[in-house]
């Protein structure tokens, strides 16, 4: 399993998210509190996705996160009001390349899964004909978190909140042991989810803070299982995904 956050809010470095809280993503990389079977370390890779004047900016590498001997400077030295961040577990069998580590991005959104689809690719099969052929040969990578995102953008007409929730829906069904914990922002916006794993949310009076484990002591409450959350930097909105269609 990986470990993901996304933060909204006044500008912050990115070194304050991701590398220097005592539970930090940079720590979870080696050192992850709930990873629930799937795995040990997030040792395949990190992202780094932020939004710099309206414009989506990326950073990803195929190593794990404490091999970066540039990183620490590097985030340190830039500021962002809206930040996507993950390390990597890969799934086995599943490709170890840059192209396979979060986050995805396309325009101006930026996405990350952690998790996996069970009996992958045949369970979802069916999913993946709804797609057009050119978005199937242009996956980032042959893997299930590329094709997620891929149905996602499929769906972003519906709006994000429904676009999400109606994958995992779809997804849960057609592979019920799947593990669908996502999230999607377009740096106004915060969409995730819950599906058989983790997600912890933070706020204060201007800023919103979702992870898959808390980064510090204080502060932080657990979203339910199985549930859509959606959030701006004023506002946090937590529903139910057993509950039928938004």
């Amino acid at each position: 399993m990986c470990r993901h956050l996304a933060y909204l809010g006044p500008p912050v470095t990115l070194a304050s998210l991701v590398l220097d809280p005592p539970h930090s993503l940079y720590r979870q990389s080696w050192a992850p509190a709930d990873m629930r079977g799937g795995g040990s370390v997030n040792a395949d890779g990190f992202g780094l996705g932020w939004y710099s004047d309206d414009s989506v900016v990326r950073y990803r590498r195929s190593v794990p996160i404490w091999a970066d001997e540039s990183l620490p400077e590097l985030a340190a030295s830039i500021t962002s009001g809206a930040v996507l961040a993950a390390v990597r577990n890969g799934t086995v069998g599943a490709p170890l390349t840059e192209t396979a580590v979060a986050p995805f991005t396309k325009n101006q959104w930026l996405f990350s899964h952690n998790g996996l689809i069970s009996n992958w690719p045949s369970s979802v099969s069916k999913l993946a004909e709804a797609l057009p052929t050119t978005e199937l040969l242009t996956l980032d990578a042959p893997m299930d978190s590329a094709l997620i995102w891929a149905l996602v953008q499929h769906r972003l007409h519906l709006g994000a909140p429904e676009a999400v929730a109606s994958v995992v829906r779809d997804i849960a069904a057609a592979a019920p042991d799947s593990r669908l914990n996502l999230l999607l922002t377009d740096g106004e916006q915060l969409v995730a989810t819950t599906w058989t794993h983790s997600l912890w949310t933070r706020r204060t009076t201007d800023a919103i803070a979702v992870s898959s484990e808390p980064w510090t002591t204080t502060g932080w409450e657990q979203v339910p299982d199985h549930s859509l959350l959606i959030a701006t930097k004023d506002t946090l909105a937590v529903t139910s995904l057993m509950e039928g269609r938004l």
